[in-house]
């Protein structure tokens, strides 16, 4: 999300906390439709719906359409019966069909009832073709020439018809038997004498596809062909719909973001990742639990150990108390640079800048660089604590420890997300509390053994 988005989205959440309704309102209706969408679809759900009440009825529709269907879903349920019906009725066949399939059965059957007929007819004709299919992605909506029209009656019909439909650029022509014969534009309609007739102005055998057609196909054949509309037709050959070019941009970017995520082994990934984070997010407590308890235990235990192996080096402490001084310093170093080094993972991973096949070379630059920094803050760190206790093989040990527990702190922070995706698990919940955990354990075991050796 863009700079300026991010302002926006704090301002709405500030005016939420201030109670500011006037502020929110004049800050949403400022933006355009998609920025109100995007705007929506990442605040928390009790705040999606309150924002978009606050929109006009005619903009709320226009924001609707560009929402993700997740989001939708999610707003309708918020709304009143009346509501809900309402927008569900505004929307094209072909867009109600996505919504359908997230929303639970008992709420889809009543939106499908409370349609006039002629919308539910519409409706269930699309559901009745196969998923991922041009019957599917496809709007019922178009209007039918015949081929003995005069150019006059087309136009008439165009007028009559044309208001409420995705496109009356493209139009098409049929047979007695609504076979698909030709297709005209719009303009060259226009430009016809008044008393001609379309079966001589028409373009015969237009480009088509069948409703069987899978929908990355129409998608790419649109673009290609660089029309801005393709006619649907049965097995029987009869015209049934139109596949519009803003529903071919959908599927392209939808497919070429599963593409780039295929590419580097990530596609299934992502999917996975979407669904923990929304469970993370909107999850109920039982779920959230599950997925974090799990591994706080880990760090529970691991920080017994930890105290465990304090306990082990007690004699340690006690021949020389400056030692204990610099546990703190040992171990938050470490956290904070193994936290570092899994968020840069994260991130990566996220982006699809890093490939699993290849993830040794990413490993070992990330460990080289844990280990310059660890020479550098190590030596920082272990001047530091000469200085303030004027003992050098303390500083020696201390700048050690720090060089030694940076190092392995980097290497957990690549090693531990990679292993836990490898295994299916969630990185998000699970990697941090367990490099914590790790780290602390060996930092400790790296201080005291270098404490034992040069200083007892």
């Amino acid at each position: 999300m863009k700079i300026e988005k991010i302002n926006v989205l704090k301002k709405i959440r500030t005016y939420f906390d201030t109670k500011d309704i006037n502020a929110l309102k004049d800050i949403i209706n400022k933006l355009d439709t998609f920025e109100i969408a995007d705007i929506i679809e990442v605040l928390e759900s009790e705040k999606q719906a309150a924002v978009f009440r606050l929109l006009s009825k005619e903009k709320a529709l226009e924001v609707f359409e560009y929402m993700d269907v997740h989001t939708q879903q999610l707003l309708l349920q918020s709304f009143t019966d009346e509501k809900a019906i309402e927008f569900f009725a505004s929307l094209e066949p072909d867009d109600r069909i996505k919504l359908i399939d997230e929303l639970p059965a008992g709420i889809a059957k009543r939106l499908l009832d409370s349609l006039t007929k002629s919308e539910r007819d519409m409706t269930l004709l699309l559901l009745g073709y196969k998923p991922g299919t041009a019957g599917q992605i496809m709007t019922p909506k178009y209007i039918r020439l015949t081929k003995d029209m005069t150019v006059q009656e087309a136009i008439q019909k165009v007028r009559e018809s044309g208001k409420n439909l995705e496109t009356v650029n493209s139009l098409y022509v049929t047979d007695e038997k609504r076979k698909l014969a030709g297709s005209v534009s719009l303009s060259d309609l226009i430009m016809a004498r008044p008393d001609d007739r379309v079966l001589n102005i028409m373009k015969r055998d237009p480009i088509k596809v069948s409703t069987e057609d899978e929908k990355q196909f129409v998608a790419q054949l649109l673009k290609d062909s660089d029309l801005i509309a393709l006619p649907v037709v049965d097995l029987e050959e009869r015209l049934v719909g139109v596949v519009t070019v803003d529903d071919a941009i959908d599927i392209l970017e939808e497919e070429a973001t599963d593409s780039a995520f295929d590419k580097v082994g990530f596609l299934e990934l992502n999917k996975k990742e979407s669904d923990r984070s929304k469970t993370l997010i909107k999850g109920s407590m039982f779920q959230v639990w599950r997925v974090r308890i799990p591994f706080l235990i880990i760090t529970l235990l691991g920080g017994m150990l930890a105290g465990g192996l304090i306990a082990f080096f007690e004699e340690s402490l006690e021949a020389v108390a400056a030692v204990a001084f610099f546990i703190p310093v040992i171990m938050d170093m470490g956290g904070n640079v193994g936290t570092q080094s899994s968020t840069i993972f994260t991130r990566a991973l996220v982006l699809g800048q890093i490939d699993f096949r290849r993830f040794l070379k990413y490993w070992i630059r990330e460990i080289l660089l844990g280990l310059s920094m660890g020479i550098i803050l190590g030596a920082a760190g272990g001047l530091v604590a000469y200085l303030w206790q004027g003992f050098s093989v303390l500083g020696l040990v201390v700048g050690l420890a720090l060089c030694l527990t940076i190092t392995l702190a980097t290497a957990l922070g690549f090693l531990i997300p990679y292993v836990l995706v490898k295994l299916g698990f969630d990185q998000a919940a699970g990697a941090d509390p367990m490099i914590t955990t790790i780290k602390d354990i060996t930092g400790l075991a790296i201080y005291f053994l270098l404490v034992s050796t040069f200083l007892l």
